[in-house]
Formats: structure tokens, sequence, C-alpha cells
């Protein structure tokens, strides 16, 4: 235990974490701000009747009329507030605690930069990361600080470093090691000025495949290795803006980048972004009062952070076909999925029967969740079951000629049709033995 002591509470310089703010608020405040101007809060949270909200969160519905453009809006008000450092910690969590309400509140959109972004947030919340550059410490000069405790930063490499990890094992299946997902992926991107035809390339794809597990499994390796620190530095540059260019993925290509502020040393960091900063070169334990609280309350962050995404191995059956498991754990742009389904309607007092056409009652976005996505299926059924008994009318769902494809493969029977949907209840932590198995 006097090991984890001198490793959590040493001190260290805090000039990456100061930087990191800055371009950590700026993020945020695109994000926001951008989410308006794109026109995905219209699309994601206006237009549609209803969002499907994670399992547990119906109470989490978007504000009516103009309210999320105002909530985005403030978003970006906070994120701007961190960026220069004012009432910082609670500008953060409010940020956090708003961008936690979004992510929670709908599934239209899932990017894990969004799940990311929610972690780190609160992460962000907890370190002490306006003590410079920032107009708290011009308000109170009492709060600048020119060191911080060496967990502050090993929250959040800690946290990147399981982020790529899984990533890089998530990848290790048959599909992805024969470049299928990613050929999948770049069906789309053909009209792309001058890189288009590349981008169809049968070699374009393995290269793309086995450089994407490469670069997840070595990268936080090789940034914290000196001798290769600044290659892979360029590597992370080249990646990401790639990234950025041709699955256009928001910030998270550049809150990577950022990231890689906390692998150089503090004088370099200096040099370049803070040039008046007098650096802290001891290195000093200072245990404070609660650090056994601080101490256990680390390694239970990170004992979450790693049970959440390996979940899914102690669940039935394979993630990427049935999902179970697959949010919060890294799994994202890993395959490519198309489903059919109809939706058949009983009444059980009078016996009629109907098919309905939901099409005509979600978004299109929304549309290719309600067949391929089990606990989206499940929520539709349930809208359905309350819609009819309003009316005074108990029915039956059932799922008739479910099928889906992963990868571009033949289309397979994905969900029982002879269970009523309406009468099962949702186990988050079991196999819904309503689904077929995958072949």
């Amino acid at each position: 235990m006097k090991s984890i002591n001198n490793f959590l509470f040493k001190q260290i310089d805090n000039s990456a974490l100061i930087v990191f703010r800055v371009f950590f608020g700026l993020l945020i405040f695109l994000e926001s701000v951008g989410a308006i101007f794109t026109g995905w809060v219209k699309r994601t949270l206006v237009d549609p009747e209803f969002t499907f909200s994670f399992i547990g969160f119906e109470w989490l519905q978007p504000l009516p009329g103009n309210g999320m453009y105002y909530y985005f809006a403030l978003m970006g008000v906070f994120g701007f507030l961190v960026m220069i450092g004012y009432k910082y910690r609670w500008s953060m969590l409010a940020f956090a605690l708003m961008w936690a309400g979004v992510y929670f509140m709908q599934k239209a959109s899932y990017n894990n930069h969004y799940y990311l972004l929610m972690v780190l947030s609160f992460v962000m919340v907890l370190v002490p990361a306006n003590r410079y550059l920032s107009v708290d410490v011009k308000m109170n000069p009492k709060l600048k600080a020119i060191k911080m405790y060496n967990w502050h930063k090993w929250l959040i490499v800690g946290l990147m470093t399981i982020t790529y990890t899984f990533g890089a094992i998530n990848k290790v299946y048959p599909d992805w090691l024969h470049a299928i997902p990613v050929q999948q992926f770049m069906l789309g991107k053909k009209h792309y000025f001058l890189i288009g035809d590349i981008l169809q390339q049968r070699w374009v794809h393995y290269a793309l495949s086995y450089l994407g597990i490469i670069f997840d499994a070595l990268i936080v390796p090789a940034l914290l290795y000196k001798p290769t620190r600044r290659i892979a530095f360029y590597c992370a540059i080249f990646f990401h803006i790639f990234n950025s260019i041709v699955f256009q993925v928001g910030i998270f290509p550049f809150l990577s980048l950022a990231f890689c502020l906390f692998f150089f040393d503090a004088v370099t960091i200096r040099n370049i972004f803070l040039k008046k900063k007098t650096l802290y070169t001891s290195s000093e334990v200072i245990l404070p009062k609660n650090h056994t609280l601080i101490k256990w309350g680390v390694l239970t962050f990170f004992a979450i952070q790693i049970l959440l995404p390996a979940r899914h191995w102690f669940i039935q059956d394979d993630v990427l076909w049935t999902e179970e498991g697959h949010r919060l754990s890294w799994c994202m742009m890993l395959r490519t999925k198309s489903g059919m389904i109809n939706y058949k309607i009983v009444d059980k007092a009078t016996g009629k029967s109907k098919i309905i056409d939901y099409r005509k009652m979600v978004s299109l976005k929304q549309t290719g969740m309600l067949s391929t996505k089990p606990d989206v299926i499940w929520q539709f059924v349930q809208h359905l079951k309350k819609q009819y008994q309003a009316e005074g009318k108990d029915i039956a769902v059932y799922a008739l000629h479910s099928k889906i494809s992963v990868n571009g493969k033949k289309y397979e029977p994905f969900i029982n049709p002879e269970i009523d949907l309406a009468s099962v209840q949702w186990d988050p932590f079991r196999h819904s033995q309503w689904l077929l198995p995958s072949p």
C-alpha cells in the first residue's frame, strides 16, 4: 500500500493539466454549439416524436419547443467558462451533468466519444485544472499552484489507456481481421475528393484494419517511452486527422491529440504554451488527510472502467449480434449492421391483428435501430403497449420476418416470432431469450 501511496500522492508539475483544460473547454464549447448549427440537435432531439432513452432513464426527455437549443447553448457557455477557468468546478460539473443528460436521453446517435466525454467530464470536475492561467486565479491569487498530485494525471491517462486497449482487443475478431467492416465503411466514401477511389482498394482496407489494431494497442506505451514519444505523436496526428476527415467523428480526434500533452515533459509544455510559468522540479510525496478515501476511490473508478467494457464477455452469444453489453464497452465502429422487421399487434380481447408501419412513427435515424437493436425494439414495443392501454386495449406484439445482416453477410433470423414481446421483462444483466442464436 505504501508504494501505491507514493505513486498516487507524488507531487508533479501541473502544466499539462492546465493546457489540457484550455483545449478541453474549447472542444466541449465547439461540441455544444456545433450540435446546434449542424442540425444535430434538431434531427436527434427536436424532430422525433419520442427518443429512445437508456432503459431506466425514461423520465429523461428532451425539453419541449426550442428548449434543447437553449440547453445546448447553455452547455456551450459552460464549456467557454471551463476554457477560461471561471468558477471552474461549478462550470465543469454543470457541463458534465448536462452532457450526461443528453447521453442517457437518446440512443439514435451513438459514438464512443459521447461516452468518453461524459466520463472525462466528471473526471475533470475532480482535478484542479484551474490553478494556473485562469480567471479563478486572477480573482483569488491564493488558488495559484504549479504542482498537482500524480493521481490527477493518471485519472485521465488511465481512462484513455483503457479506451485504447479495449479498442484494440475488440478489433481482434475474424471479420475485422479480414477487413470486412472497413470495406463496408468505405462504400459510402466513394464520392470523397481525391481519396474516394483509393478508399475502395482492398489493400487499403487491410492496411487500415491492422494499423487500427496496432495503433490502439501501442499508442500509449509508445508515448510513455521517451525514445518513441515523438514518432508516436506524429503517428497520432496522422491517425486522428485521417479519422476526422474520413469518418467525421466530431471532437474525438482532437481530444485524443490534446490527451498527448500528459506524456511530454513539463519543460516542453512550458516552453510552448506557458512561457512565464515556474516549473515544479521536486517530487515529494504529500499524503492528504483523506488519502485513504482518495486511494480507494481511484481504484474503484478504474475497476468500474475495466468491468463495464468487459461485461459482454460474460453474456451469452456474440455481442455484435445481440448488442447486449455493447454500449459503454468501446465497441464502436467494429461492424456494420442492417435489418428488417414487421411488428404484428394482436388485440387479446378480439383476436384481431394488424401489421403496423413503424417507419411513420419514428425518425429516419431511429428506423434502423427498430430492426437491429434489441433494447430499442423492446422499448418500442412497450411504447406501443402503453398507447393501446390508454385506449383500454390489451395487446400482444410479435416481431415477424425479423432478420439482420452483420458486416454485409446473409440475412439471418433474429427474433423469435412466437414470443409476445409486450409481455417480456428487460434484464440488463442477462441474455434475452427471445433473441435467436447467432449463426
